[in-house]
């Protein structure tokens, strides 16, 4: 059985307590390798090497760290295969579902940074003919990235990316749940010349290393991918250390449906939006409003849509819709479903544990489920499951869907999906969210600003926004 080893100061080692866990594989429910359960001695070891490492990596030109980067992206692209087939073990998503989204971008993520860093400008300000002020943008030294286990090598690049592009050295913990392909990162990062200590990869659990992280003085940023309780605690564990934070939480993402909708092209992206990824991305839309014109008309169809979806192996090319991340995940999703049916719901569809055939028998899957008659204010509605459990509500006007899509305490993302433009801009400008896509759903301009309001973060990542996270700005005034 392989053990995964933590990637620290350019070398593969072992834990130093030689403690592992379980590393399981949803499809299957058996474990299939073995994870270092760090802890503080790794950590101290990390910091170590990151700080050996700094002043070099900050001195690097920007066109060698590009070209380092690129390198790195071009090995993801050409071991895409085993890359995709890692993830779909360890995640339990179809495997051509991560090689198309989660591989692709992990690749996309660092060539974009590689070369958004050699185009990265700050400003100057002239005070006429008495001085003038410019900005320089320095790299802030060594951070921390903890990223989460739905997209486990696309989000982990998403944030490493733009910190090593800006100069920065990095100590980063991937989920526990889903390690392998951080693991599988490591290895390519070497093969890629990745010069020592730029990057180091902590593997264990939030208690044992990824609460640490957070707290370790050398640190000096944190980046973080996960739920909004967890960014709670880091906010009050990290209060008087002053750190940069940029926390991206958890969302109850409203999806709004007028009757003028664009109806077959609809029905076919609300479904995706409510279950790609088993419903296991921070996007996903789990709130389905539709104006009450077209209301039976539009939920038999989703209905229908939606139980074409084919549950499967994920190794299987054909799966469309995989295992949950594990078995407390899975009664997670399946005790919310029973919380639907005690507030007074009603499963349209799905609303059960599926068993499979063959080597997937004792698997995490739960079919994609749709529930009606609920309130806004029922917990079903007010709390992430995060699974494929999307609740159907009429709405009658502009108003009132403005008002049940911002009926939550999350803010992250929305969509709107309508032919009257007019609408569309007074409706998105109203909601209170991060994102809103009109007519669309997980369109990403990796350019753009990503991040929520309310409980779902404080700080924007992506493009110029990362960047800028990334470094400290410092203005220089020279009087003439």
């Amino acid at each position: 059985m392989e053990k995964i080893q933590n990637y620290i100061g350019g070398e593969l080692k072992a834990p130093i307590s030689g403690n592992y866990l379980d590393n399981v594989e949803p499809a299957t429910g058996k474990v299939y390798s073995r994870i270092p359960e760090s802890g503080e001695a790794d950590l101290e070891l990390a910091v170590e090497a990151a700080e050996a490492a700094a002043s070099y990596w900050a001195n690097t030109s920007l066109e060698n760290r590009s070209a380092i980067l690129s390198k790195v992206a071009d090995l993801i692209d050409s071991n895409a295969d085993e890359l995709a087939r890692a993830e779909a073990v360890d995640n339990g998503k179809p495997v051509n579902f991560a090689k198309a989204v989660d591989i692709y971008r992990a690749s996309a993520n660092i060539r974009f940074f590689a070369h958004a860093i050699t185009q990265f400008s700050s400003e100057s300000h002239g005070m006429g003919d008495i001085a003038v002020n410019y900005t320089l943008r320095d790299p802030i030294g060594v951070v921390g990235c903890i990223s989460p286990w739905n997209f486990p090598l696309y989000l982990f690049t998403w944030k490493i990316a733009p910190a090593l592009a800006a100069g920065n050295t990095v100590i980063a913990k991937p989920s526990e749940i889903t390690p392998m392909t951080a693991y599988l990162f490591s290895k390519l990062c070497i093969e890629a010349g990745l010069p020592d200590g730029v990057l180091n990869v902590l593997h264990g659990t939030g208690a044992s290393i990824g609460a640490p992280i957070t707290t370790h003085p050398a640190i000096k940023a944190i980046s973080f991918t996960g739920g909004s309780s967890t960014g709670a605690a880091i906010t009050k564990a990290t209060a008087g250390q002053f750190k940069k934070l940029s926390l991206e939480l958890g969302g109850k993402n409203p999806t709004l449906v007028f009757a003028d909708c664009d109806f077959e092209e609809t029905v076919n992206e609300v479904a995706r939006a409510a279950f790609a990824n088993q419903g296991q991305i921070c996007l996903c839309g789990s709130r389905i409003y539709i104006e009450r014109d077209i209301y039976d008309k539009f939920r038999d169809a989703l209905v229908e849509r939606v139980e074409q979806i084919r549950i499967g192996d994920p190794l299987d090319g054909a799966t469309q819709h995989g295992a949950l991340v594990s078995k407390g995940h899975m009664e997670k999703v399946l005790s919310y479903i029973e919380l639907a049916r005690d507030e007074g719901g009603t499963i349209a569809t799905g609303g059960q544990r599926r068993t499979l055939e063959g080597r997937c028998a004792e698997g995490y899957f739960v079919e994609p489920t749709l529930i009606e008659g609920l309130d806004n204010q029922c917990r079903t509605n007010q709390e992430e499951i995060f699974g494929p459990v999307a609740t159907l509500q009429p709405f009658d006007s502009d108003g009132e869907a403005v008002n049940l899509a911002n009926g939550t305490r999350y803010g992250l993302a929305a969509s709107v999906w309508s032919r009257d433009i007019k609408r569309c801009h007074n409706v998105a400008r109203q909601i209170d969210a991060g994102i809103v896509w009109v007519n669309c759903w997980l369109l990403r301009d990796l350019r753009t600003p990503f991040g929520g309001v309310k409980s779902s973060g404080v700080g924007r990542e992506g493009g110029l926004e990362a960047l800028r996270f990334f470094t400290e700005p410092k203005n220089v005034c020279i009087k003439y």
